[in-house]
């Protein structure tokens, strides 16, 4: 069995907290290290090994011109959403890349959104077993009346650190 990351290991001491607190504290903790995410409001609601599920409220500051949530706070709630399970679970000597972003937009949204990504365990053996590869992470994005919007999937890769 490996040794548990960084990441893993920060979100298990954030999960010990009060419920009432924990997502305030993954969302000011992830968004202090990943700066656009945390700018443009992405909440955290639940990170662990095989899930990720993050959101964002449809606010000025993340609209288009029609006031829905612009496309590039969408693909943004998708890489989090994906990056994140992913991160999880790579080992502290390698390197998590994204290395494609594959997004239909298909519907117009309307209010909030919300991400669900998740990683099956063959998944996650392989990143964490494999010196270098990649792995298609699956990702739902709905909206506040529970349509899906957009359609989307993201590749991410790893490989070994460079010493």
């Amino acid at each position: 069995m490996s040794q548990p990351n960084r990441l893993s290991q920060t979100a298990a001491k954030l999960q010990s907290l009060p419920e009432f607190m924990r997502s305030f504290a993954m969302s000011k903790a992830f968004g202090g290290v990943i700066k656009y995410a945390g700018h443009s409001g992405v909440r955290f609601e639940k990170l662990s090994q095989n899930e990720c599920v993050v959101s964002i409220k449809n606010k000025k500051k993340v609209q288009n011109h029609i006031g829905g949530i612009h496309a590039a706070a969408m693909a943004l709630l998708a890489e989090t959403a994906t990056g994140f399970v992913f991160g999880m679970n790579v080992p502290d000597s390698k390197l998590p890349l994204i290395k494609k972003m594959d997004i239909d937009y298909v519907k117009r949204s309307s209010g909030d959104m919300r991400a669900v990504a998740s990683l099956t365990d063959e998944q996650i053996e392989k990143i964490k077993t494999e010196e270098r590869g990649e792995v298609i992470v699956a990702v739902t994005i709905t909206d506040e009346a529970n349509v899906e919007p957009i359609h989307a999937q993201m590749t991410w890769a790893w490989t070994a650190k460079k010493r």
